[in-house]
């Protein structure tokens, strides 16, 4: 009798342990920007995503990697008619014009103004050790970037 409530308590236990939530870790996912579509000004509509310690940091990590790929990528995932071509096509153009990047990027620098966020909330999506990374929808404005870079002697 002990050995079948042991068994018992064995079986429960395990049940258990089955129906925990599942966490999904990142490092099998790829966290691309993806176009959603362009707009009649040039403008084009991406899904970004940014890690983070928590949902400000990823939220504006993701709006610097959008437009960080603009620049220096191209969007290659999603609806083909995003630009494919990156804004700078110079080799090694973020180390060459290191300092202007670097103020270009910082915490309340310049990128901001070449964003527009869309009404959508940021999706959660995966737990990346103790990092959380989300997905936002934003508009980049291509057009008047490359006009900012073209201004500041970056784009020739």
């Amino acid at each position: 009798m002990k050995k079948f409530i042991k068994l018992n308590c064995l079986f429960i236990l395990l049940v258990l342990l089955s129906c925990s939530p599942k966490i999904i870790h990142s490092g099998y996912y790829s966290f691309e920007s993806e176009c959603l579509g362009i707009e009649l000004d040039g403008s084009q509509t991406l899904k970004a995503w940014g890690r983070g310690k928590n949902r400000k940091d990823a939220v504006e990590q993701a709006k610097k990697n959008a437009v960080r790929d603009v620049i220096f990528k191209g969007i290659r995932k999603g609806s083909p008619e995003c630009n494919l071509k990156p804004i700078l096509v110079e080799v090694n153009a973020h180390e060459r014009h290191e300092d202007y990047f670097n103020a270009f990027f910082a915490d309340d620098g310049p990128y901001k103004d070449f964003i527009t966020n869309d009404d959508r909330a940021p999706v959660e999506k995966h737990l990346a050790g103790n990092d959380l990374v989300c997905g936002v929808t934003v508009r980049v404005l291509r057009s008047d970037l490359k006009k900012q870079l073209e201004g500041d002697s970056i784009l020739k």
